[in-house]
């Protein structure tokens, strides 16, 4: 039906027929029919929940007292919200590895000699035992040079120097280790986060067997930081002044109570906590046999 009304003028298209050129074949069709289609093409009906919205949009009125400012978010306008994309971050490997091993030890049974280290001092206590040691941090290299200094030259005048020893914390796995054996250490501070564990997994026991009063704190940067060093697996204390004196007695009371002399630490067992899907499935799983059994009491 198409090529008959194209072709309506038969003198025009036998002309066309007779001649060999193809190029002017399809010049005359373009030329005469195709234009006259894509004329007359039918434009697509504009609906009436369109005109309606319209006629809401005009008849509305503006308010000039809160004039409508829309942002532009694309590049070079205005400033991009701010989102959460922590989830797209490509995350350093010892970030993941920590991560994972936080998990793990949810997951995985513990034994107690292990999950006792994530019993740390809370927030009050710890700032009392930080706020005690810092009286005895060990000098810096600044502060050796000038007093070695300040001793030379009293040296050189023939006058007295004051050779008392220092009291100032002790740090160093080795050294705190012997100064545990020989009782001479008065208070001692573990890292809960040392890696691996079993460097220091020995140390409440020997703490225990020799009397001396232990805790584990958070973190071994933390206790880095009191000795100027990057970290520190564990501090003690083998001396404190007089004015101190009741002040530490109090601290070394509080601590023989809630480590030394708490024997849950050496019984629970950590982990077995189930991931949140589980947890999920498993109420399903409990709701699904309550419901049966209210079932078969009822029948």
């Amino acid at each position: 039906m198409v090529w008959i009304d194209i072709f309506s003028d038969i003198s025009e298209f036998e002309q066309i027929i007779l001649g060999d050129d193809q190029y002017l074949f399809f010049s005359f069709i373009f030329k005469k029919y195709i234009k006259r289609f894509s004329l007359t093409m039918p434009k697509a009906p504009k609906t009436s929940k369109a005109k309606k919205v319209q006629k809401k949009v005009a008849d509305r009125k503006k308010n000039p007292l809160f004039v409508k400012d829309a942002k532009n978010f694309r590049i070079g306008n205005d400033v991009q919200p701010k989102r959460d994309l922590s989830r797209y971050v490509r995350w350093p490997r010892y970030i993941l590895l920590h991560r994972q091993k936080k998990i793990l030890l949810q997951r995985i049974k513990v034994p107690a000699a292990i999950h006792q280290f994530s019993k740390t001092l809370d927030k009050n206590q710890s700032s009392k035992v930080y706020s005690l040691l810092k009286k005895y941090a060990p000098e810096t290299k600044t502060e050796k040079k000038q007093r070695l200094v300040k001793a030379a030259e009293s040296k050189a005048q023939n006058q007295k120097t004051d050779s008392k020893k220092v009291t100032v914390l002790k740090f160093g796995l080795n050294h705190v280790t012997t100064l545990v054996e020989t009782k001479k250490a008065k208070l001692v501070l573990i890292a809960y986060d040392v890696d691996p564990i079993e460097l220091v997994v020995w140390l409440p026991q020997l703490c225990r067997r020799q009397e001396v009063p232990f805790a584990f704190v958070k973190n071994k940067a933390r206790l880095g930081a009191l000795v100027h060093q990057k970290t520190a697996t564990c501090v003690a204390l083998t001396d404190v002044r007089k004015e101190d004196q009741a002040e530490f007695d109090n601290l070394a009371r509080d601590l023989r109570q809630h480590y030394n002399e708490n024997h849950e630490l050496l019984r629970t067992i950590g982990g077995g906590q189930v991931g949140i899907k589980s947890r999920h499935q498993q109420e399903a799983i409990k709701k699904a046999f309550e419901i049966e059994e209210l079932k078969k009491t009822s029948q």
